[in-house]
């Protein structure tokens, strides 16, 4: 099977990872693929917030469980690595040029041996009082949606199965 093809048909979400720091090469990968995804009007409207630090990675980890009420958990299940996805709200396509952003994060993770989940709440977490000071401190000015977190690490688990596909998803007209 084609090398492509069989990322897409193979990645799954990992949600258990080892406590090593993944590697700035698979980082910086990871990274690019990011920032070659399409975009709307060629607008590249999405950027990246690379977290590492421990005590910014427990931070966030606070911040994303407050959004569902669950304090005490850790929304990110123990990555070491964490990449906010935002976009500019003004350009054509935020929303989708960043979720096509996470995809190809996502599949270039896998194709690097690494583990990866799409963590949701990224919204609610930088639309609030303490996100916006989070991004100013960060260096992040102008006006952005919080679209997802993609969560890096090397697994420390065997990937799921696939589910089942749905049926009657796809319908021809010729």
């Amino acid at each position: 099977m084609n090398e492509t093809l069989d990322t897409l048909l193979n990645r799954r979400s990992i949600r258990k990872f080892k406590a090593e720091q993944i590697s700035d090469s698979a980082l910086n990968a990871v990274l690019e693929a990011g920032r070659y995804a399409p975009s709307g009007g060629n607008q590249q409207s999405a950027i990246f917030v690379v977290i590492q630090s421990k005590d910014e990675l427990r931070n966030q980890s606070r911040m994303n469980a407050a959004v569902i009420g669950k304090d005490g958990i850790d929304p990110y299940y123990g990555a070491p690595t964490i990449i906010h996805v935002l976009a500019e709200k003004d350009k054509i396509t935020p929303v989708e040029d960043a979720a096509l952003a996470l995809g190809n994060m996502l599949n270039a993770a896998h194709a690097l041996g690494l583990g990866s989940c799409w963590i949701h709440r990224a919204q609610q977490m930088f639309e609030s009082d303490e996100g916006k000071a989070l991004l100013k401190k960060w260096g992040v000015t102008g006006d952005y949606v919080g679209v997802g977190t993609c969560i890096l690490g090397y697994p420390d688990m065997e990937t799921p199965k696939a589910a089942p596909r749905k049926e009657n998803a796809v319908f021809f007209v010729k």
